[in-house]
């Protein structure tokens, strides 16, 4: 995580936990020419809607006697759940979700193409296997640009 990134996570913390949510990503891009930072939270019985504008309202004051870590003087500020499609990023996140239907975009072509659906078998030193149709695929982290939860 960037500095940026850290920040956030660090300085939402009690407000996220007082509030039942746990954290899931914080995120700093650029999309479009505009700067977003978004933070994703989760909850056992879900992320809603309110529980993210609170968290929102209550992040808003901290963000903005922090605004000196921002390089960029206009960014967007999002709050949101992770979703059930949620990225996948960190080993937990693999190791959460082994027996669920996921995608995996590469980027380059593997197993004669970049995008594989299929069931995470396995998580195991930044290596991923998949079931795709009964067929074993084995993934290195680095080959990876995008994975994510499948509905």
């Amino acid at each position: 995580m960037s500095k940026i990134t850290d920040m956030l996570a660090e300085i939402s913390a009690p407000a996220i936990s007082e509030l039942g949510l746990t954290l899931w990503d914080v995120e700093y891009v650029k999309e479009a020419g505009d700067w977003y930072l978004r933070l994703y939270v989760d909850a056992p019985d879900g992320a809603d809607m309110e529980r993210c504008e609170k968290l929102a309202r209550a992040l808003n004051p901290l963000l903005d006697e922090h605004e000196d870590m921002f390089p960029d003087s206009g960014y967007m500020f999002e709050v949101s759940s992770a979703g059930a499609e949620r990225k996948l990023k960190r080993p937990s996140d693999f190791e959460k979700f082994i027996g669920s239907k996921v995608e995996i975009k590469l980027y380059k072509t593997k197993y004669n193409k970049r995008d594989h659906i299929g069931t995470l078998e396995g998580y195991s030193e930044g290596k991923i296997t998949l079931d795709v149709n009964g067929e074993k695929l084995d993934f290195e982290k680095q080959e990876i640009a995008n994975a994510r939860l499948r509905i």
